[in-house]
Parts: C-alpha cells; structure tokens; sequence
C-alpha cells in the first residue's frame, strides 16, 4: 500500500464529459490528451478517470472502462475512487492547521499528544518526522504477514497504535527517510486527539466542506455509497476482484475516496491561503531527505521530449484494487490527476508525464505492451525454458515492441512465486539480474525465491549483494541477520 476480461473491453463505452468551448487548449492538444489515454485504456494499462487543467481551468476529462465489471458499469468523471497515499496531503493539512491555530508544534513529540505511546521512542519523534517520513517507525504494512493476517481485521485506533506502531526505532529519527504508513497513521491519532473528533469529521469539515468537495469522504465499507467503483487486479486469465481490505487499516495513510473533479477544486484551493497560512503551505512544499516535503513529493520530472524537466509535486496512491497518481506544476498551474480501479498504479507515474508534455507542446511516447503479459500466456502452456528463449528473441528483434523493463520479469517472478511455481521463479528472477546486474531489488526478489526453495546458501548470496547494491535496503539487511 503506498498506502482483469479482454474482450470486455470493447463492451465499455468510455464516457466524455466536457466542452470544447470551455478549454484553454487547442483541439489538436485535446485529441493528443484523447489519443493518449485511450492508447493506455486498450492496452490494459488505464482504466478509471483523467482529468487535466492548466492556469484557465480543465483541459480535459473523460472516465474510461468499468467501475463495476460484473455489471459492465462504466467510469465516469463523477465515480469515487479510493485514493490510498493521495489521503497523506489531507491529513499534513489538517495537522498543519493545527500549527497554525497554536494547537500543535511541529517540534511537539509523539508522547506530547498521545502520553501512552512508549515513552522512549516516543519522545524522540517529533510532528515533522511524521510528516516528511524520518521517524524511524517500523512501517505497519511492511510487516511480513500483515497482508496476510491483520488486512482484514478492523482495529480500533488506540488499540492499533499500541499494537502496531509502537515497536522499536528503525533508525535515528530525522537521519533518514523510509517512507511511514504507520507515521500517518499516528498523525490520525493525533488529530483526533486534538481536535476531539474523528479523523474522518475532521478531514470533512475542515477540508472537503470549506473547498466544496461534496464526493471525497472517508471510506466506510458498510457505507451504501453511490457511484462507488469497485477494485479489481489483472491476471494473466483476466480481472478479478482485488482482495478485501478493512478500511480501518489505511485510516490517515490511505482511507480517503474522492473523484477526479473533486481532486481538481483541491488544486485549485491550494494555489490559495484560504486553507492555510502561505508561510506554513510553505512548509508543505519544501523537500527534505528524498525531496519529500509533508505528504508531497517535490521533485522535477523529465517529459517525454527526453529532455525538458519541470518542477513538479506530487503523489501516487496504490491499496487493493485501486491506484492514484496527482502531478502538479505550481508554476503554471498545470495538474493531471489520474484515478484507476485495476491496480495499474505501475503505468500511472509514465501517463501523467505523457499527458504533461502535450500541455508543454511535446509528442507523448505511447505505452508499449508488458512482455510480462505474453510470457505469462505462453507460461501457462509451456515450460519456463520457453519463455526465457522466448524473451531473449524478442529484446533482440523487437525491444521496442514490448516493455522490457525490470518491473516485468519481477513482477512475473512473484506470480509464479504465489503459484507454487518455485523453480520456474527462480529461473525468471536469474534472467532479470542478468538483464539488471545492478539494480539490488532484483536480487533481493532472487534471494527470496531461493529461500522459499529451501536453499539458505543462495539466498543467502543474492540477499548480500542486495544490500551491497543498496545499503538501505532494511528487509535483505533483517533477512541476512536471520539467516
């Protein structure tokens, strides 16, 4: 948490909701928007809703695919969405009003809101730990079986801190960053304890109500929510549904839903004072270790031309099912907000930078087929020698054809990992360290095939060199110290 039928495709009628008369941009920029998007939606690596805006308002919106698969209900501009991490801005905002009204310091430590947290760590953690993701605390979703065990259990939010955010220090707070599910969570707490209301009451009357956000809210799933989408994940045999989460869990790192024309007013509000101080949204904007400000990332990012950067903020969301991606350029008052309910947060970070660039004039790169996706239908036929001489042939006759980039084979390493399919994983997970010899994920992901093999000696090898290739790599330096 940062917390899928072919054929149906053809059967939902994406849904345009604007007019031309009303954008800024030129009906050559809009088509390129349309093209773009729609070039995503065929290949399976869009489906949800996009809107894009610029200093004279929206540029373009438009919903794409299903928001119910069983009923073939499309997307619309107006469908909710869970937006997972995009939730973070809400709550640094709600907890910087709080600086501003003299309730809270940012200096302030965890046990000076919340006195039965433990106290060693505790007073060594301050507000902007949490907020900037320095603190130090385990994070409560990189837990080795909190999916397994603990996703679908609602948990009350003292009994959850005290359970789950209260371990010992990972590093000494402010020395580095590792992004914190459990910070945000913590800052819920606080809010609550604050303000003497829910996290929820807080985020609504002090946010959504003051910008008019009448579709964002928290997500409650007894809730009957009108036009609510529902989640899903592409597998090689098609969209299922995404597994079920308690939404309890994500509470202030992950539980709000909102809708992209719902996204675009808090752009706009944020280009204003009206929510906070200018000298204090200052501070929201500023980057610290990683270029993380207080739930933003501040970092350039390079448009399709291979050359142009543009500052940029922004944040991506990923929970079960569901994936958000919101990109702004304060500078000219850009924004694309990207909303999907197939978990293809993997493609969302590319398209917002393709739809950007058409705003600055550029030819977006159009997405490429995942060679993850072929070599997993020809996996299901064949042996995995096949598919290995397979993907060797194609990157050398047609690297353009598909993506070969290393999040393909990781992620087909893994399927084949749930499956039971060891050894073929192994194999898959061997041909992606070969094709990325230096990039020390990968052979972190090696190192945990062979564990799951049994053989402790390899694992043992490739879990060094994990951590030789990147020093701040935690779960090879704790699996090393098992081992």
């Amino acid at each position: 948490m940062n917390w899928s039928p072919v054929r149906l495709l053809s059967l939902f009628v994406a849904v345009l909701l604007f007019t031309p008369a009303a954008f800024a941009a030129t009906p050559k920029q809009q088509q390129e928007l349309e093209r773009l998007l729609t070039h995503y939606h065929q290949l399976r690596h869009f489906n949800g809703a996009a809107l894009v805006a610029d200093e004279k308002g929206v540029v373009f919106k438009k919903a794409y695919g299903s928001a119910n698969f069983e009923w073939q209900v499309p997307n619309t501009v107006d469908t909710k969405f869970r937006i997972a991490s995009i939730s973070k801005q809400f709550t640094a905002m709600v907890i910087l009003q709080l600086v501003a009204e003299g309730k809270l310091k940012l200096e302030d430590t965890l046990v000076t809101h919340l006195p039965d947290y433990r106290k060693d760590t505790g007073s060594r953690v301050t507000m902007a730990h949490l907020l900037n993701h320095t603190s130090g605390i385990p994070s409560y979703t990189s837990a080795p079986d909190f999916f397994e065990k603990h996703s679908r259990n609602p948990a009350k939010v003292a009994d959850f801190v005290k359970a789950s955010a209260s371990g010992d220090l990972e590093f000494e707070p402010g020395s580095k960053f590792s992004y914190n599910n459990s910070g945000y969570f913590l800052l819920g707490a606080i809010i609550e304890k604050v303000t003497g209301k829910t996290y929820a009451q807080a985020v609504q009357e002090r946010i959504f109500d003051k910008v008019g956000m009448k579709n964002s809210g928290y997500d409650v799933q007894a809730t009957v929510l009108p036009k609510r989408a529902s989640g899903y994940e592409l597998k090689p045999e098609g969209y299922i549904n995404a597994p079920y989460l308690d939404m309890t869990l994500p509470y202030a790192a992950g539980s709000l839903y909102s809708t992209v024309e719902d996204l675009y007013l808090w752009d706009r509000a944020l280009h204003q004072d009206t929510l906070l101080p200018a000298a204090l949204k200052q501070k929201m904007f500023t980057p610290g270790l990683s270029d993380y400000g207080f739930g933003w990332s501040i970092k350039k990012v390079k448009l399709d031309d291979g050359k142009t950067g543009v500052a940029t903020v922004h944040h991506s969301g990923g929970i079960n099912g569901f994936s958000s991606f919101i990109l702004r350029v304060p500078e000219r008052k850009q924004v694309v907000i990207l909303f999907d309910n197939t978990s293809r947060g993997d493609k969302l970070q590319t398209l917002s930078a393709g739809l950007l660039s058409v705003l600055h004039g550029l030819t977006p790169r159009p997405s490429r087929p995942d060679i993850r996706e072929h070599l997993s239908a020809l996996l299901a036929k064949a042996p995995v020698a096949e598919a290995i001489a397979r993907y060797r042939e194609l990157k050398a006759t047609k690297a353009d054809a598909y993506d070969f980039s290393h999040g393909q084979l990781n992620s087909l390493g893994y399927q084949l990992l749930r499956a039971g399919r060891v050894t073929d994983a192994i194999e898959v997970f061997k041909l992606n360290v070969e094709m990325f010899p230096t990039d020390g994920n990968l052979y972190d992901s090696l190192g945990e095939a062979y564990l799951a093999h049994g053989d402790k000696a390899l694992a043992k090898v490739n879990y060094r060199k994990a951590f030789e290739l990147d020093p701040t790599n935690k779960n090879a330096a704790d699996v090393l110290k098992k081992l």
